[in-house]
């Protein structure tokens, strides 16, 4: 069993759909697309959702 954890986000959720990372993280949707094409920010698709792991968010704040 994983213990919950609390994230910056406020949430215990591991991933985030875009619309909520925007919402989270203050950036628009446009900026968060553009750092996925880019690959600056990872994301997986389950399904049609596309998924970004808080721990890939996490990462992207940290990064210079």
């Amino acid at each position: 069993m994983i213990p919950n954890q609390q994230h910056s986000t406020g949430t215990d959720k591991r991933a985030l759909r875009v619309r909520d990372f925007c919402n989270a993280y203050g950036f628009s949707k446009a900026t968060t697309y553009n750092l996925i094409k880019t690959g600056r920010l990872r994301t997986v698709r389950i399904g049609g959702i596309r998924l970004i792991p808080v721990d890939a968010a996490e990462s992207l704040l940290s990064q210079p």
